[in-house]
């Protein structure tokens, strides 16, 4: 099969579509949503052949590792992967509009950020495709008050500033569109980890424009990742951790890891350095998996990426 690259599969999620769904939840409440919404994801899992075969193979790679479905996975497993996928559109609906109850949100190794931002140092978060991110945003500004800078590959970033800006003024997260770590994106970001800000890059899709990657294993193969989430915390010298937010009972977890105090990249052992941080990030974000099964969102040949 010839290597599909996640970025030439296009975004599910685009502005308009938000715009569309905030306005549906706000005028129709939750029930019209899910209505309007879990058609289109059912459409979506028939026409996507790619994106339904993406799914059995990680479920399969699931069960044979951790046996977290109990059993081998069915075309009902994968139907239940794409509505958790509908669910997360909907937390991301609420968390952006400001209606999510905040109340259920809880916190797994928040103290260190707290103590961070205290001391008015930030730091890089490394985050992943699983679960929703944008609780991870909105409940970190709205419970805890900090600063977020989120790294993202799409074209939109500055539509969904302002979106984000119309549903959530007092909001602390802003999107900054990149393809690749320059210079000038460096300095940028050093000015805001110096300012007691916080860095947000997903560690779990290889770069939209080719770029430097590291094999480590992943539910039982290697996987390619990108390196640029360690680099980027190598050049602003600060800590780094791991960042996600997983649907737990009622509501949600968001759990942050220190994966290194400070990253330092020796010339003759940078390939080392790498594959440890990336061996360290994918053995959690496995972890985190086996406990919400249904939470991974990379509906793309995952382990043949290029």
């Amino acid at each position: 099969m010839k290597p599909v690259h996640w970025a030439d599969l296009g975004e599910s999620t685009f502005v308009f579509g938000l715009r569309f769904l905030v306005a549906v939840y706000r005028l129709l409440g939750r029930v019209p949503f899910l209505l309007v919404l879990y058609p289109v994801v059912f459409y979506y899992r028939v026409r996507r052949g790619v994106a339904r075969r993406a799914s059995m193979e990680y479920l399969q790679r699931l069960q044979a590792t951790h046996g977290s479905l109990g059993t081998e996975p069915t075309w009902r497993h994968g139907l239940r992967h794409f509505l958790s996928f509908a669910d997360t559109l909907l937390d991301k609906t609420l968390a952006m509009s400001g209606r999510y109850r905040f109340e259920n949100m809880r916190f797994d190794g928040v103290d260190a950020i707290l103590e961070l931002r205290t001391r008015g140092q930030g730091a890089v978060f490394v985050t992943a495709h699983m679960g929703c991110l944008e609780m991870c945003q909105a409940a970190i500004n709205r419970t805890r008050r900090i600063r977020l800078n989120v790294l993202v590959h799409t074209a939109h970033a500055e539509q969904f500033n302002r979106l984000l800006g119309r549903l959530d003024p007092d909001g602390a997260v802003r999107l900054i569109q990149v393809t690749e770590i320059t210079p000038a994106t460096a300095i940028q970001l050093s000015e805001c980890v110096a300012r007691g800000e916080f860095v947000a890059i997903a560690g779990d899709r290889v770069p939209v424009g080719g770029g430097r990657t590291v094999r480590v294993p992943f539910l039982g193969a290697e996987a390619d990742w990108p390196v640029g989430p360690y680099v980027l915390a190598a050049l602003l010298k600060c800590p780094l951790f791991l960042m996600a937010c997983l649907r737990e009972g009622d509501g949600h977890t968001i759990h942050f890891e220190r994966l290194a105090g400070e990253v330092v990249l020796p010339r003759r052992a940078r390939d080392q350095v790498f594959a440890t941080l990336a061996g360290q990030y994918a053995q959690r974000i496995e972890t985190l998996l086996a406990r919400s099964p249904y939470e991974w969102f990379n509906f793309f040949p995952f382990w043949v990426q290029r």
